[in-house]
């Protein structure tokens, strides 16, 4: 039977204290340093391990001390929600978020490193995902029935150009427009990045806002918004790029039709 008395409870207290914080707390008393010294670089080293192979540029902006330093201080002022290992690495995503108010002086910081980790942990998000692939659809379908985003496919906006960052390209401040990337799981399991224009972009963010409507719908409401004075030859235009999109199993379409183009011609006038 497990002994949880209050002498081995405050010992164990004593030693998660010690673990997450070395510098500011002391072994438990009678345990070995030298003992102690192995446990504590034991679970640094695998957090370290867990996390290196998700945010290799984030480890090469920082540098491996500054890498370390940043490990060190979510071991040390972060509790994480989750018990998976698999899932670490989002709840250190969330930690470099909340440094935006007060990143401190234990590492670099630099204001773009938040979006940075975010994207980087996109790729390995993404490739967790547990979803068939994809079922795109007749493409000659594509205005007649509601409009469908692959669970694969994630339209992504950041302030930053996150996939320009790195050790030689270190920007003091964002550029203006936003940044807008695609992430997509081809087939083989391959995760690949690309960048999308301000009009696929609102596409696939309008896709996945009112899935009711079919494409053509989508189009002339896409059309409404950016105020496009000729509705035939925009939705003739867009319709290129949907087809693109579909090509790529970004898109497809839903099982049976839609009947909201009333509502889209609607919308338009």
């Amino acid at each position: 039977m497990a002994d949880f008395s209050p002498s081995l409870h405050s010992q164990q207290l004593a030693l998660t204290r010690y673990l997450r914080d070395p510098d500011g707390h002391a072994p438990p008393a009678g345990m070995d340093p030298v003992r102690a010294k192995v446990y504590l670089n034991l679970i640094l080293n695998n957090l370290l391990g867990l996390l290196g192979g998700t945010f290799p540029v984030l480890i090469a902006v920082l540098g491996e001390a500054g890498w370390r330093a940043l490990v060190r201080r979510f071991l040390r002022d972060y509790r994480s929600q989750t018990p998976y290992f698999g899932e670490v690495a989002r709840e250190f995503v969330a930690f470099v978020a909340s440094l935006e108010e007060s990143p401190g002086q234990e590492h670099p910081w630099y204001p773009f490193l938040p979006e940075l980790a975010h994207y980087e942990w996109m790729e390995m998000a993404l490739q967790q995902v547990d979803a068939a692939p994809f079922q795109t659809g007749d493409a000659e379908q594509l205005l007649e029935r509601p409009l469908r985003l692959s669970p694969l496919a994630w339209p992504l906006a950041y302030t930053w150009a996150v996939h320009r960052l790195g050790p030689g390209h270190l920007p003091a401040a964002a550029l203006e427009p936003p940044t807008l990337l695609l992430i997509c799981r081809v087939p083989g399991g391959q995760v690949r990045f690309s960048e999308l224009s301000p009009l696929a972009w609102r596409l696939l963010q309008r896709i996945e806002q009112f899935p009711a409507l079919d494409g053509r719908a989508q189009l002339q409401a896409l059309a409404g918004e950016v105020g496009a004075p000729d509705l035939a030859s925009f939705v003739a235009d867009a319709l290129v790029l949907l087809r693109q999109l579909h090509k790529q199993a970004v898109v497809g379409t839903a099982s049976a039709p839609s009947f909201s183009g009333i509502t889209a011609h609607a919308m338009w006038a």
